[in-house]
């Protein structure tokens, strides 16, 4: 797989940690390009760490990734190393998404992207902690990765910005209620 800039990164065989493709990649990143220069980034279910990396090659000054699977965690390190700069810095968290997002209270993040598994139930709790332990930085956003099954509706804590759809890849862009 490649990445900003035409840099070669790991990912593990299958589709157990299923990348986001180039085309929703390069979109979010079109959409996002003026928010992640400097940005504090945090990749919840961050896979092969590629969102991450790609943050890092664009400028992010920190990245912070979450991921249960502990040969991925692996992948994600080296990616990552690869392409950080001496200035930036990183951390990749393993484990449950819920109580590794508890061990972030008292942070802030600029742009926190999140791509559970599609037939998961981590959408609801997550952005439910993000709001609780107050994760979003006051004019940040999140962007959730999800297929047509995502109900925005349901997302009590925030307001939907954006709605994107690349084939049967949906993106739901959220911001706090209080940003505009």
């Amino acid at each position: 797989m490649r990445i900003y800039g035409n840099r070669a990164i790991k990912t593990l065989p299958g589709q157990m940690t299923r990348p986001t493709t180039g085309k929703v990649r390069e979109a979010l990143f079109n959409i996002w390009q003026q928010r992640v220069i400097n940005c504090r980034w945090l990749d919840i279910c961050a896979g092969n760490g590629t969102m991450g990396a790609e943050a890092l090659c664009r400028g992010a000054a920190e990245v912070v990734g979450i991921e249960k699977n502990g040969r991925a965690c692996g992948i994600i390190r080296q990616n990552w190393q690869q392409v950080a700069q001496p200035q930036q810095e990183f951390k990749v968290l393993r484990g449950d998404a819920i109580a590794r997002l508890q061990k972030l209270a008292g942070q802030s993040f600029d742009c926190i992207y999140f791509d559970p598994p599609y037939r998961g139930d981590l959408y609801y709790p997550v952005l439910s902690a993000i709001a609780t332990l107050d994760l979003l930085s006051p004019h940040g956003e999140i962007a959730v990765e999800h297929n047509a099954l995502f109900n925005n509706s349901l997302v009590a804590d925030w307001v939907l910005g954006r709605h994107k759809q690349y084939s049967s890849t949906e993106i739901s862009f959220f911001q706090h209620p209080d940003s505009n």
